[in-house]
């Protein structure tokens, strides 16, 4: 049940170790800021697997309703408190520099939503100092279209938006293979990540995007 663009195009074993990696790593980047309490937001249903998968290192805490939208509105609801400035962040982007993750709770200093657009009209990561519902009603979670509907509902709460720096997350062939490339070159970035795609690199190996190779 995740990453199902990949699964098309290798083993669910080993896309489903994949998101384990990319998990564990996400958690390291985001415990590598120090100061911030760091906490994974899921289904009820998964709150169990998901704290065997935590080993106690962060808290897992249950979403109210089904979806991303939901699980967002979840997030802002139980950790948005006066003074607080509060982060959500996907799984997919462990790669992402820690000082781009740090740089979101400055922009909430003077800003009361923070986005990270990703390149394909999607957003990484998406912050706030207090829980506004109606900022993730609607349509367009999880499209080509959700930064844009994203900040549409910004502009009619009238919140002021500031931004990260753009970036990638790992949804389709192309960003792995992306993915790939830059961990053979640093894989500290990503341990757990990189260990995996030395260990499936045959099978990456074969996905191309356009003329870019491995």
């Amino acid at each position: 049940m995740v990453k199902t663009r990949l699964a098309e195009c290798l083993p669910v074993e080993g896309v489903t170790e994949l998101y384990r990696c990319l998990l564990d790593d996400t958690m390291a980047l985001a415990r590598s800021l120090g100061t911030a309490e760091v906490a994974i937001m899921c289904p009820a249903s998964d709150v169990e697997e998901l704290t065997r998968l935590a080993r106690g290192v962060v808290g897992v805490v249950a979403q109210k309703g089904e979806g991303l939208a939901a699980g967002l509105t979840s997030v802002f609801a139980h950790f948005a408190a006066p003074g607080r400035r509060v982060v959500a962040f996907n799984s997919d982007s462990p790669h992402l520099p820690a000082s781009v993750l740090g740089s979101a709770f400055e922009v909430l200093t003077g800003h009361d939503v923070v986005v990270g657009p990703t390149h394909d009209g999607g957003y990484y990561l998406v912050g706030a100092k207090a829980a506004h519902a109606a900022l993730f009603d609607g349509d367009g979670m999880g499209t080509k279209s959700a930064l844009e509907a994203l900040l549409a509902r910004a502009g009619g709460l009238q919140l002021s938006v500031g931004f990260t720096d753009p970036f990638y997350d790992i949804d389709v062939e192309g960003d792995l293979t992306r993915l790939a490339a830059e961990l053979r070159l640093s894989p500290a970035r990503s341990p757990r990540t990189a260990a995996w795609l030395k260990q499936w690199g045959e099978a990456v190996a074969q996905l191309r995007t356009g003329t870019e190779d491995l």
